[in-house]
């Protein structure tokens, strides 16, 4: 294997049924979703094929229903359990898309690939996938998010424990996402990010809602015993003590880093060769072009 193992993908599966199990939580989900809907809204184009890669519910293959600019939307979904045999879905696995080179005009995807391993390799197959022209839209979760929970652990561990595991994901920050696109082979990449701050009554309501978007710590390097008592109660009480409000309520971060590329085509605007242009700075500027080292 060439790129590091960082999550327990057959774990993160198990994490996902439990939360579809329990009732999902949507917020995150919807919102990432309204807003992906009406970014397509801005694309004046239409797209006869897309896929809705790895989104945990049904929740984007939803909203992009009858889209004006959607042809026919497949939902490559993370599980089987609870698809209804009416949906074009098929069950798919993010790190090995099942589609063929130049198959598809759209891929879009909500709050699913920060937890491939592979990123780079990820992007590289769904631009393989997409025709020339064909668009990339997805929104993951960045790496500011849960910074408040990643802090109370890491105190709690430390002095319950005498030393720190894991516990909140690595995910990707947004500097690194037009890069990556670029890298693997997206034209015209564009990031951009959405923070979200939400209260909650306390800690545990945080984590219980965690558990249900099936966002548990999947780790690879997770530490294998059970979560002492103390280090969780402990981890609250830090929680509680450096970010909470007046009120009492307690804050949550989320970051929703959002991107788009599109596979090269020759009607794309390019870049001007370096020396083509038809007027000198200087002049567009209104200044007076001196020669280098002459006082002004």
């Amino acid at each position: 294997m060439s790129h590091p193992l960082v999550f327990d993908r057959a774990l993160l599966r198990a994490r996902q049924a439990r939360a579809l199990a329990l009732g999902p939580e949507p917020f995150l989900l919807e919102r990432a979703a309204e807003d992906l809907s009406e970014r397509l809204l801005t694309v004046k184009r239409r797209f006869e094929t897309a896929v809705d890669l790895g989104t945990p519910t049904d929740l984007l293959s939803r909203a992009l229903a009858g889209h004006p600019g959607i042809g026919t939307l497949v939902r490559a979904a993370p599980l089987a359990a609870g698809l209804a045999a009416s949906e074009r879905t098929i069950v798919a696995d993010e790190e090995a898309l099942p589609f063929a080179n130049g198959s598809l005009d759209l891929v879009v995807s909500a709050l699913a690939l920060q937890m491939v391993n592979d990123l780079p390799g990820a992007f590289a197959q769904v631009r393989r996938a997409l025709k020339p022209d064909g668009l990339f839209l997805a929104a993951l979760i960045g790496g500011g998010s849960l910074a408040e929970l990643r802090e109370a652990f890491a105190i709690a561990e430390s002095e319950t424990t005498g030393g720190v595991s894991p516990r909140v994901a690595p995910f990707a920050d947004v500097r690194d996402m037009g890069g990556l696109l670029q890298r693997a082979g997206f034209a015209l990449p564009v990031t951009d990010v959405d923070r979200v701050v939400v209260r909650y009554g306390s800690p545990f309501t945080l984590m219980n809602e965690l558990r249900r978007m099936g966002a548990g710590n999947v780790l690879a390097e997770r530490r294998r015993v059970p979560l002492r008592r103390a280090t969780l109660l402990r981890a609250a009480e830090i929680y509680a003590e450096r970010f909470s409000d007046a009120d009492g309520r307690v804050r949550a971060t989320f970051e929703i880093v959002w991107l788009s590329g599109w596979v090269p085509h020759e009607s794309q605007q390019k870049p001007l060769r370096p020396g083509s242009a038809k007027m000198r700075l200087a002049d567009a500027l209104g200044t007076m072009e001196k020669p280098a080292g002459e006082t002004p």
